[in-house]
């Protein structure tokens, strides 16, 4: 069983950690790029070295929670995040640049949403589809509460002196992985209920085509993912919104993100995780294509900001929820992190690539490269529902 005190735990530690790490570079790019001299692209290139890292770390990261827990392992990386934003903050040139990213984005992997759902599902098992959501509550916020938080510190005292103060919120979060129960999920043989389940990929094609839709949704809502923490800000200014109120319509994300999990923890308990990262994704190109029109109409930038939240927050549930049915349980952290491995590396070039974009054609030609992935995200939740998920039994209907 899974407490709500390591829910709560989990929940702050993911708040603090997603605004101080995966969010940093959407507030901190512009101060940051003039100071070094270097062009946004180089910047933001940095963001992708931090992915990079996050995906070759993936696969040794989701054995090393299996093996060891979560606890040793989100532990170190509290540490590690420290570290690399004590970098940041000390950096002069392009390579100390490059290397503080580097080790911030190992931290992340150690800390962010794909340890804390391994840490929960070998703790809980199947039973880890709850918790994995209410944890996602609290990561949600994390940019409505850092982006203001990390731009009132930069105005105020540099964004050297932000980011000091954000590796000293990272150590903070050491006690709350040390509070990580070191125990393994075994499921109940005895009495009249037995835990296990048949996955739903039941045959070893099976296995391999879920997978690979899996893998490719996974994939390109990391990309977009990673491009609207890197450049939302940046697109509704470029769009002809105010830097102020681009900020805080950028913070109408964490909102939408919160909101949509907080529907799924109240009423989703019954429906497919599969069906649910279906209309997960239909909200990312409604989002996107409002985004068109934020230039002219202040509701059309929260919309924007709105609906690509609710949608990435839901699929962000489903990332951690769907493998849970569709596979077995036991080894979650290895399979995950093979799986997702590829979305980490793709996810990198997409700072980088969004900045050149909006560089040479400008922010709208960006919208329109979200909009067109997040067309193939629609496509690929709706054959990996169809294929798998009409019918199926929910986690809670088989006891979880």
């Amino acid at each position: 069983m899974i407490r709500a005190g390591l829910v709560l735990r989990l929940g702050l530690s993911q708040l603090v950690l997603w605004g101080i790490s995966y969010y940093l570079v959407g507030v901190f790019g512009p101060e940051i790029g003039a100071d070094l001299g270097i062009s946004p692209s180089l910047t933001y290139g940095g963001f992708s070295v931090g992915l990079l890292a996050m995906g070759f770390a993936s696969p040794a990261v989701g054995r090393a929670i299996d093996a060891r827990g979560g606890r040793a392992v989100m532990s170190l990386g509290s540490l590690v995040v420290a570290a690399g934003l004590v970098g940041l903050a000390s950096c002069r040139g392009l390579a100390g640049y490059g290397l503080s990213w580097l080790v911030l984005g190992l931290g992340m992997r150690m800390t962010l949403y794909e340890a804390a759902f391994a840490a929960l599902a070998r703790i809980g098992g199947p039973e880890a589809r709850g918790p994995i959501a209410q944890v996602t509550l609290f990561g949600g916020l994390a940019s409505s509460v850092l982006w203001p938080v990390g731009h009132a510190l930069a105005e105020a005292y540099g964004w050297r002196m932000a980011l000091l103060a954000y590796a000293g919120l990272a150590v903070a979060t050491l006690p709350l992985h040390l509070a990580i129960p070191d125990r393994r999920h075994a499921a109940e043989t005895s009495g009249e209920r037995v835990c296990a389940r048949p996955p739903l990929a039941r045959t070893p094609a099976e296995a391999r085509l879920a997978g690979r839709l899996y893998a490719l949704t996974a994939a390109l809502a990391s990309v977009l993912n990673a491009a609207m923490s890197a450049h939302m800000i940046p697109i509704l200014i470029g769009l002809g919104i105010g830097p102020a109120a681009a900020v805080w319509i950028g913070t109408v994300r964490g909102i939408g993100q919160t909101g949509s999990r907080l529907g799924e923890v109240l009423f989703g308990r019954h429906l497919s995780p599969l069906a649910l990262g279906l209309a997960a994704a239909l909200l990312l190109p409604a989002g996107f294509a409002a985004g068109f029109a934020s230039g002219a109409a202040t509701a059309a930038a929260l919309a924007f900001a709105l609906l690509y939240g609710a949608g990435n927050g839901l699929l962000t549930i489903v990332r951690g929820t769907v493998p849970l049915v569709l596979f077995a349980p036991q080894a979650y952290g290895t399979l995950v992190g093979r799986l997702l491995a590829p979305s980490f590396v793709v996810s990198a070039l997409a700072p980088l690539a969004f900045a050149a974009v909006i560089e040479r054609f400008g922010e709208t030609a960006a919208l329109a490269l979200s909009l067109a992935l997040s067309g193939v995200v629609v496509g690929a939740s709706a054959w990996l529902w169809w294929r798998f998920g009409r019918g199926a039994p929910d986690l809670a209907e088989l006891g979880g």
